[in-house]
């Protein structure tokens, strides 16, 4: 009995111990992006994909693709072609737990400058199914007050999977 009651606590400690690897101290994955997500971005919120496609994006809510990119000397390399949802905007690297500031105040100045003509819209974060990225970006906004962010699970495969239309897509400038 003994036995059975030590592999009952070092199965429940076991999740525990891998997030603590994986996650920073504020909860936000900081490592192995590419993974299955477990958890909503609480205080966002996850949006369902028939929902997210009964919107158009850049005119119902605002749709940002958060999948990283590498820079260098402050400029996005892009070596090989993107495909994002239509009428999405790209901000790389804003779901990173470590955000650089300046990447982030050009997120937020974003959402405000969409906000300006879209009051209260939607601001839909994503990346590709089964990455942080988004997740991460989402939670954080929510976090700091933005209001109405969600975020889509299933990403570009999802919407593309459910006949939603994808486009070449070129990163914000990296300023």
């Amino acid at each position: 009995m003994l036995g059975l009651m030590a592999g009952v606590v070092l199965t429940a400690t076991q999740p525990a111990l891998f997030d603590a690897g994986l996650f920073n101290a504020d909860g936000y994955r900081a490592s192995s992006y590419r993974a299955p997500v477990d958890r909503d971005p609480a205080p966002a919120a996850r949006m369902a994909l028939a929902a997210a496609r009964g919107l158009a994006p850049g005119r119902d809510a605002l749709f940002i693709d958060a999948l990283p990119l590498t820079r260098t000397a402050g400029q996005w390399v892009q070596t090989e072609q993107h495909d994002t949802i239509a009428g999405a905007i790209w901000r790389p690297e804003v779901g990173r737990p470590g955000v650089d500031p300046a990447l982030w105040a050009g997120l937020r100045g974003a959402i405000a400058a969409w906000r300006r003509g879209h009051p209260g819209g939607p601001v839909v974060l994503f990346c590709r199914m089964d990455c942080w990225m988004g997740w991460n970006a989402a939670r954080r906004l929510a976090r700091e007050g933005v209001g109405d962010v969600y975020w889509l699970a299933e990403g570009v495969e999802g919407w593309r999977d459910m006949g939603g239309t994808l486009t070449p897509a070129k990163p914000e400038p990296a300023k």
